[in-house]
């Protein structure tokens, strides 16, 4: 099915070259300091609501006419159009001809009594099919989820991916330690080192532990070259492949994958799956959430979900002034496009949170770390900048030195919780009261100290994000936010989002190199390639 996009991309409109000259004129020499004097009221212009989440974007580099100008390049450039394609189902994924439906998996059922009641009638044909499926499954994963939290036989689950088939579900399992089941720990393992694996086996019993290998395909090689590994120690541990067996491997072993011939010929009989318009970033709100689920209860698997999709509404109905998602994809545009920053720090101060820079790494830098546009031409200007972090107070007493005084100016991100979650409450003010700082320190700076060692330029912009607590409704509505900051800023730049082609080439060469380090081959290698492999070969 052919798409016919509705973008047109950012440098073609007239709202670019009316931003070009407004940023030459007034944008490059703006001052915070200078646009709080002028304005009492600035921070309620720049602050605003969403579900569960609290937005402050007065200390950013903007104004009216800034954010003005910014909205018209999101209107000429058919954001909303695109958006409405996002959510109708159309194959906006382009280059692979998929739908991008993952705000379908958190879409409550029709007559549903535990979310927001949703009419058939409402939806397409193809969309309501797509979400009676939806529902069979959430329905069976959550069923399976609680039979492996009454089993008191498992005490250790081991979630086996990679990419989005690890990133998220471990995220939200940190995240959500408060609510985790006392009897159950969870593992997450991705890295093809074996030593990220064998360390943890030494720990494990085969009788008290479950596998799942999380792979839409079954034959991501990082994943099975992991998932044969731990299948090899359960059977020399006195694992059996007889289902009659006192430790049988089937009980041991469950896939989240739609390739149920291969998981069957691994020895495994209770598989989830999902569909192709499931993006592996986009994936924990899917079967991929099994150890979610099993972690923190059917009941608060549900609450995520339904926070997520609080916050898909107010990305289709909300006006594009007062749309979260989209004026933070704006920021990120004129910061990347016109003062040309190129990283943003990401500073949750929550030790729960403490995954989440490494979350949205995958889910920004892949989506959008393009160097051409949906129909394969070559972009005149950058797109994704570099997403990195740690949890606030860590950062402060390493990276924070660069982004106070260094030469570049590096956007930060910080996020805190108003609540304190459930051990030593009464460090929480000290906590926040850091990330309060930290935030007015960047903004004020101390530019007239005289020992230039001790001078902050200050001007440095961040944004600040609050939560009331750090609950399964909250966590699933700040993850649908940055999905959808990240989708407007592919439509904005006119980039497919959501194929990853560029994850593909060093997969293939390494299928190659591998074979050759058993035998030294270097024939058709560049010399540093060959030179490498022998001083590497065994």
């Amino acid at each position: 099915m052919n798409f016919d996009d509705p973008r047109t991309r950012c440098d073609h409109t007239t709202a670019w070259q009316r931003l070009r000259a407004h940023y030459e004129s007034a944008g490059r020499s703006f001052d915070l300091r200078a646009a709080f004097a002028q304005d009492a009221q600035r921070f309620e212009r720049f602050s605003q609501d969403a579900p569960h989440v609290f937005a402050d974007l007065s200390k950013n580099l903007i104004d009216a006419p800034t954010e003005a100008l910014l909205l018209q390049l999101a209107r000429e450039c058919g954001v909303v159009a695109y958006r409405d394609a996002m959510f109708e189902g159309r194959p906006i994924n382009n280059t692979e001809q998929r739908a991008v439906m993952h705000w379908l998996l958190r879409k409550p059922a029709p007559g549903h009594t535990g979310q927001a009641r949703v009419a058939i009638d409402t939806v397409a044909p193809e969309i309501a099919s797509a979400l009676h499926d939806v529902h069979a499954m959430l329905e069976d994963m959550l069923a399976l989820a609680e039979r492996v939290r009454a089993d008191d036989g498992i005490t250790d689950i081991v979630n086996i991916g990679i990419g989005g088939s690890d990133l998220g579900p471990a995220m939200v399992v940190k995240a959500l330690d408060d609510l985790r089941h006392p009897g159950k720990r969870l593992h997450f393992i991705s890295n093809v080192d074996g030593m990220e694996l064998g360390s943890l086996l030494r720990q494990l019993r085969p009788e008290s532990t479950l596998f799942l290998i999380a792979s839409k395909t079954f034959t991501t090689a990082e994943t099975m070259s992991n998932a044969q590994a731990a299948r090899a120690w359960f059977l020399d541990q006195g694992g059996s492949e007889d289902a009659r067996a006192r430790l049988p491997l089937a009980r041991h072993f469950y896939a989240l994958t739609t390739n149920l011939e291969a998981a069957a010929q691994f020895g495994i009989t209770t598989t989830l799956g999902f569909w192709d318009w499931v993006g592996g970033r986009y994936s924990l709100w899917s079967a991929i959430g099994l150890p979610i689920a099993i972690a923190v209860g059917a009941p608060h698997f549900r609450a995520l979900l339904a926070g997520a999709h609080a916050m898909d509404e107010h990305f289709r109905t909300a006006p594009l002034e007062s749309n979260l998602p989209v004026r933070l994809a704006l920021l990120d545009l004129w910061y990347r496009n016109f003062h040309d920053f190129s990283s943003r720090s990401m500073a949750p101060y929550s030790h729960g949170l403490r995954r989440l820079p490494a979350y949205l790494q995958q889910l920004e830098m892949e989506s959008n770390g393009k160097g051409v546009d949906a129909h394969g031409q070559p972009l005149p200007y950058a797109t994704s900048a570099v997403v990195w972090g740690e949890p606030g107070t860590n950062g402060q007493h390493a990276f924070f030195q660069m982004i106070h005084q260094g030469p570049d100016t590096v956007p930060v991100e910080f996020i805190a919780l108003r609540e304190p979650g459930r051990d030593l409450p009464d460090q929480h003010p000290r906590l926040v009261a850091n990330a309060l700082a930290q935030a007015r320190a960047l903004m004020m700076g101390r530019p007239e100290e005289a020992d230039g060692h001790r001078r902050f330029s200050g001007n440095r912009p961040s944004t600040f994000l609050v939560l009331e607590r750090l609950d399964p409704a909250s966590l699933g509505a700040l993850i649908a936010l940055y999905e959808h900051r990240v989708f407007t800023s592919g439509a904005l730049w006119g980039i497919n989002s959501f194929d990853q082609w560029g994850v593909e080439l060093g997969k293939g060469i390494a299928k190659d190199l591998e074979p050759r380090l058993a035998t030294g081959d270097v024939q058709g290698l560049d010399p540093s390639s060959a030179g490498l492999l022998r001083r590497l070969a065994a």
